[in-house]
């Protein structure tokens, strides 16, 4: 299970980013938080600007709305759902995540 936590009223967990991947998508559970391959490489920005917007994709938000508060510059990084909830982020991941890929 992903472990959330809420700031402000937002969504807040862990994601441990694979760069350079064949595609981006989200693998599953990692730690207590998410594994996520990317295609972009970890290069002026491109990396984390996929990682928004595979989640903004997930929960049908804005990629605006999807905000890396912590390791921009790491492969473990803390992603924060503006606007969603605690409650609706776990939904979302118990419905999603028993289709998501393990081939990453």
């Amino acid at each position: 299970m992903v472990e959330l936590r809420e700031k402000n009223g937002s969504a807040v967990f862990v994601v441990k980013a694979q760069p350079r991947s064949s595609k981006s998508s989200v693998c599953g559970l990692y730690n207590g938080g998410l594994k996520v391959s990317l295609k972009a490489a970890p290069v002026d920005d491109a990396a984390n600007r996929e990682c928004c917007e595979l989640f903004s994709k997930l929960f049908h938000i804005s990629p605006s709305r999807v905000h890396i508060i912590s390791g921009k510059s790491s492969r473990t990084k803390t992603v924060m759902l503006e606007g969603v909830s605690v409650e609706a982020a776990a939904l979302a991941f118990n419905v999603h995540l028993p289709r998501m890929s393990s081939n990453c």
